[in-house]
């Protein structure tokens, strides 16, 4: 049996606790580790009842202060055994023979870092939105690929332990985009990744997570690009994607914080997008326009085009964009 540590941060998620840990011990693993949080339900009742079945593979309860998922994720790394890690966030599941089938990747080549798999977004009540196939748009998991469309979900990825001690897991600076952050140190430190070409993951889409938060999420995005593009060692490389990979997570930002009600919010985006654009200021109008529509049916929620556009923020913006040519 590969040896395999999941690790699964859980913070009151009492309610769908059961069905993530049924998923893990479901696979072939050697050890489960759930990091509480500083939970105030009754987390710990949960794993108590699976415990006490003594079943395998070995179940292991930690308790901390809360400190944030970032946090409880790197307690999980420090403690864990197995070679491979595996993350599950306490609200998703994994499909059966997800594990198994990411670590046969690792065993037919000795040198790859990372394996991610793809994963369908269901609701709070398991209704299924929408497949995610990433390797559809990047089908190689390239460090410029990363960067510009960032495939991964966390629960999605299984890593070389001794990948993740040698960057320092993750940075607990984020509350969202922290995915993206640590598969950026990976990458750029040479770790090579590959694709399980399969759905191999439910990731519950909750109103209240960190990703319902659009301003959480579009805020660590540009925290992000500011910390990987400062870098004093980035490599030639990496500096030459700035502008491209700036443009486009600052876009897809946008495209958010519209999808999450923030259409303020989503003009500063954009507006912020088009000093890095390369596009003439009505050619960038029909990209954003042609991004928004391709994002929304990437997520299984076709936008009305039309009531963005008739929309006040949008007319602003467009004036605005227009009056740039002038400048």
């Amino acid at each position: 049996m590969p040896n395999i540590s999941v690790i699964i941060p859980t913070y009151n998620c009492q309610q769908y606790l059961t069905q993530a840990i049924e998923s893990a011990i479901a696979q072939e693993v050697s050890e489960i580790i759930v990091v509480d949080d500083g939970s105030a339900d009754d987390t710990r009742s949960v794993v108590d009842t699976f415990s006490q079945l003594n079943f395998q593979p070995e179940l292991r309860y930690i308790y901390q202060p809360n400190q944030g998922v970032c946090a409880a994720r790197n307690h999980g790394i420090r403690v864990a055994q197995g070679d491979l890690v595996a993350f599950l966030d306490a609200d998703d599941w994994y499909l059966p023979h997800k594990l198994a089938r990411q670590a046969s990747l690792f065993a037919d080549d000795p040198d790859l870092g990372i394996v991610q798999s793809g994963w369908q977004r269901v609701t709070e009540s398991e209704q299924f939105i929408a497949a995610v196939r990433p390797w559809e748009v990047a089908p190689e998991l390239t460090l410029a690929n990363w960067l510009r469309y960032k495939p991964v979900l966390p629960s999605a990825l299984m890593i070389r332990k001794h990948w993740l001690v040698k960057v320092g897991g993750f940075d607990p600076e984020f509350q969202a985009a922290e995915d993206v952050e640590l598969i950026s140190r990976l990458a750029v430190g040479g770790c090579r990744a590959a694709w399980l070409k399969e759905v191999a993951v439910s990731y519950r889409q909750r109103s209240g997570s960190a990703m319902g938060n659009g301003l959480i999420q579009a805020r660590d995005l540009a925290k992000f690009l500011d910390k990987f593009f400062q870098q004093p060692n980035l490599p030639a490389a990496a500096q030459l994607l700035e502008s491209s990979v700036r443009y486009h997570t600052l876009v897809w930002a946008a495209w958010y914080l519209q999808s999450t009600g923030y259409r303020l919010e989503m003009a500063d985006y954009l507006q912020r997008s088009w000093h890095y654009s390369p596009y003439l200021p009505t050619e960038a109008l029909a990209h954003w326009i042609e991004s928004f529509d391709s994002f929304s049916r990437a997520a299984g929620s076709p936008i009305d085009i039309g009531a963005l556009l008739d929309s006040s923020d949008w007319q602003k913006l467009v004036r605005w964009l227009l009056l740039q040519k002038h400048l």
